[in-house]
Order: C-alpha cells, then sequence, then structure tokens
C-alpha cells in the first residue's frame, strides 16, 4: 500500500469522510476570480476576506516549503432534525462546535501519519544500495475554516469533489453537507490526487431556490445571502432581505436542500455532532423570552454562538413580525 492510500486508509479510520492529497502550487488561476469577488463587494462586512492574499494563493505561506495539501471531509448530516415549523438552524449548528471537532481529528491524523505510517515505511537508499541520511521530520500545520487557505479550491484540487453552482463542494454520490479541513505540510507523497470535473451540467434548482437571489453560477454575493445576515453581519439585516427571512433564526440550507445531489446524503455518524434535547426542543415562542443564561446553555458548544447573543436577538425580533 502506498504512502498515500495509507494516510486515506487512516483518514478513513478516524470518521473522515473522503480524503485526497494534492500538491501544492500557487493558485494562479483562482486570483481573478478573488479579486473580481472582492471588487464586487461580494464579501459584505467580512473584511478579513481583503487580507492576506497572497498566502490564500500559495499555502506555502502558511508552511515554508509545503509540498503537499492533505484535504479531508467530515459528514455533518443530521439524524433528528428540528420540526419543520420550530426556528430554523442550519444543520452545520446541531452539534458540538466543527472547529474543534474537526481539527482534533486532523491532529489526530497527523500524529499517526507521523508516529505510524512514516517508521512503517522502509528507509531510502542511495543509488549505491548505501542506506541514505533519513531526511528532517516532516512539518505541518492543520486548519479548518481557520486561516487564509482556499478550502473548497484544495479539497477540488485534490479530488474529493467539485465546487457546485451553489458555492458548495458536493461530493459526487454523497452531496454537500460537509465540513473541510486541511493538513499543509512539507511531506511529499508518492501519488497525489487530480481535480474532478464540474458535474452540475445545466441544473439551476440552487440558484431559483435562493430566497434573495444571492447566487449566480458558482458565486455567491454574501450582502444578500440569509446565512451571512443571519450569522456573520453585525447590524440589522436589511429590509428586503428581512420579508424574506421567513422562520430562519440561523442561517439557510436552502441552496444546499435544493441541490439533487444532496439525495445521496446520509446521517452522520460523528456522536459530537449529535444535538441536544434542549436544541431540538427550541421552539419560536420560547425565543421571545430567551435569556444570556438560556442562550449560553442550549447552545454551549455550538457554532450558533458565532451569532453571539445579541446577533440572535436581532434575527428574533425579524421574525416575530
Amino acid at each position: 500500500m502506498s504512502l498515500s492510500d495509507r494516510i486515506k486508509e487512516k483518514a478513513s479510520q478516524l470518521g473522515f469522510s473522503a480524503c485526497g492529497i494534492a500538491r501544492v502550487e500557487p493558485a494562479t488561476g483562482e486570483a481573478p476570480y478573488l479579486d473580481r469577488w472582492l471588487a464586487d463587494g461580494c464579501h459584505a462586512g467580512m473584511h478579513y476576506m481583503e487580507n492576506h492574499r497572497d498566502i490564500r494563493l500559495d499555502p506555502q505561506g502558511l508552511v515554508p516549503d509545503a509540498r503537499s495539501v492533505i484535504s479531508v471531509a467530515l459528514n455533518y448530516y443530521p439524524a433528528v432534525r428540528r420540526k419543520e415549523d420550530d426556528p430554523y438552524i442550519a444543520y452545520y449548528a446541531y452539534g458540538e462546535d466543527y472547529h474543534t471537532v474537526v481539527k482534533d481529528k486532523l491532529r489526530r491524523l497527523w500524529q499517526a501519519i507521523v508516529e505510524e505510517i512514516l517508521p512503517s515505511l522502509p528507509p531510502p537508499s542511495s543509488p549505491s544500495g548505501m542506506e541514505e541520511t533519513l531526511p528532517a521530520p516532516p512539518v505541518a500545520r492543520c486548519f479548518t475554516d481557520s486561516a487564509p487557505i482556499l478550502e473548497r479550491y484544495w479539497a477540488w484540487k485534490a479530488g474529493i469533489g467539485f465546487i457546485g453552482k451553489n458555492t458548495h463542494l458536493i461530493i459526487p454520490g454523497k452531496g454537500s453537507y460537509f465540513f473541510l479541513g486541511e493538513i499543509v505540510t512539507t511531506l511529499e507523497v508518492d501519488r497525489y490526487d487530480h481535480p474532478l470535473p464540474d458535474r452540475c451540467g445545466r441544473c439551476r434548482r440552487c440558484l431559483d431556490a435562493c430566497p434573495t437571489q444571492a447566487l449566480s453560477s458558482h458565486r455567491l454575493d454574501a450582502s444578500r445571502c440569509l446565512s451571512y445576515l443571519t450569522i456573520e453581519h453585525k447590524g440589522e439585516i436589511p429590509e428586503a432581505e428581512a420579508r424574506r427571512l421567513g422562520n430562519r433564526l440561523y442561517g439557510c440550507d436552502t441552496c444546499q436542500q435544493a441541490c439533487p445531489w444532496n439525495r445521496f446524503a446520509t446521517p452522520t455518524r460523528e456522536t459530537a455532532f449529535s444535538p441536544a434535547p434542549a436544541f431540538l426542543s427550541l421552539q419560536k415562542n420560547d425565543l421571545s423570552s430567551l435569556t444570556r443564561e438560556e442562550y449560553n446553555r442550549i447552545f454551549a458548544r455550538s457554532a450558533v454562538k458565532r451569532a453571539k447573543y445579541e446577533g440572535l436577538v436581532r434575527t428574533i425580533r425579524y421574525i416575530h413580525k
């Protein structure tokens, strides 16, 4: 079994749904798209997206002399969902904050690579048959939505899936309800993966389903996106978009729910993503009197805390109108 295959096998044992490895090269082809997206203000209030442009386009800015990006995907599709009439909370926020869960698994994967997989490989040999001096140990850093790195791009380069018209990474036969993570490392593997072709075809269900027309093909205008407006946005929600909120309290999965590829979605086996009873039972009537203490208890380890108590209370006002 090759080094690449052993890494993927270990990733599967740790619960990752997919793993691929891409050779590090500057993502120069992404530069025009990124620059235009920023120039058009599609990042809305996420001004941090304007920072570290060179690093976004080349992971060697994160890990000098990096040779490989090991990309992984972790399923978060919930086995049990909130009732349809209850305030809507995006599926990705049902369990524990993914930053902690995914990064812990990535660290365990890298530990296994260094302590189990690499020591089991035969030592390199010189052309004369003499054993060579062992190279310096590889260096790595683990990321999941936590650094200026083009996560979907590298997952695509690593052959995990393709980037759909809704801008999500879609894994053929599995869908798009996945967290992504990366190990950027100086380790060079024996076999690299290749990108998958776009398989959206003529389908535009996600574009037509978007309640605010925030999507155009393979492009998202965050200033109109209900997910951005209920999570990242700090001010009041613009009137035109507020009228489209419906019962969305935190996030919006509409473009994913409309995607035909998600008919293949299966419930996650990751117990950390199982929602607590208090989370599942939260109803609209409970929101009008939601205290900070209740907020902290119900969403103790959830990504919902990204919006903070003040942000959630703001959105509650809109869905109660």
